[in-house]
């Protein structure tokens, strides 16, 4: 006789936010998006950056100090248009809180990845045109703003993906030569080998082929993760 089965429990499932690439995979990913960046637009649009607001802010007190090689428009614009992509990216946060964080991941990087890519096909367009350069500063970092409003409100510690300044403190500071416990530092070389990794290849790629090529790899690197990301570190 063949033994009836028993039906599962509602909700025994497998957890549809752990299906994909974990967080810390994927924001390791973004950190190298954001080195390919900030090459193309320090080495390639006057000395801006557009994914770190930090340096951002300097190079501003710079410009407005008169020194040679900065720009105060180009800056100003970089600033003005990352806080309005953290606008938008707070406001979708404020959507998704308590809801699906993969759906809300995955949102944001297609988002991020559209506007990169289409800075792409400006570069590409339209290499060496001065309006352009607002146009790709003003893209980038409007997609830096919405992705690091989405990372802030995801909170997945020591991987902010712009940023090393807390990361190298903590990695310092938790060392053998520090507090000694090493906590999390595994997760914090990562995170800086993987600014260094996109750094150097956006450099050598703005040298030696312009400014489209890496922001088409930078739009990659941030589509892959908007259809693989998971809700899960």
């Amino acid at each position: 006789m063949t033994t009836p089965k028993t039906a599962e429990p509602a909700g025994a499932g497998p957890d549809p936010e752990a299906r994909g690439l974990r967080l810390v995979v994927v924001l390791l990913t973004l950190t190298v998006v954001s080195g390919l960046i900030d090459a193309v637009s320090y080495l390639g649009l006057g000395r801006v950056f557009t994914a770190n607001m930090t340096g951002n802010v300097v190079v501003l007190g710079f410009a407005a100090a008169g020194a040679p090689g900065f720009s105060v428009p180009h800056t100003a614009t970089s600033l003005g248009c990352f806080l309005l992509g953290a606008v938008v990216g707070g406001r979708v946060a404020a959507r998704f809180r308590g809801g699906s964080r993969r759906r809300w991941t995955r949102l944001s990087l297609a988002a991020e990845a559209a506007l990169v890519g289409l800075s792409a096909a400006v570069a590409f367009a339209w290499p060496r045109d001065a309006g352009a350069a607002y146009a790709l500063i003003a893209l980038t970092a409007l997609a830096m703003g919405l992705r690091n409003a989405t990372v802030r409100g995801l909170g997945v510690a020591d991987l902010t993906t712009t940023v090393l300044t807390g990361t190298l403190t903590g990695l310092a500071a938790d060392s053998l030569l520090g507090s000694g416990t090493g906590h999390r530092s595994p997760r914090r070389t990562a995170s800086v080998l993987a600014m260094l990794a996109g750094a150097f290849l956006g450099a050598w790629l703005v040298l030696h082929h312009g400014l489209g090529l890496p922001l088409l790899l930078a739009a990659v690197g941030s589509a892959v993760p908007a259809v693989t990301a998971s809700g899960r570190e």
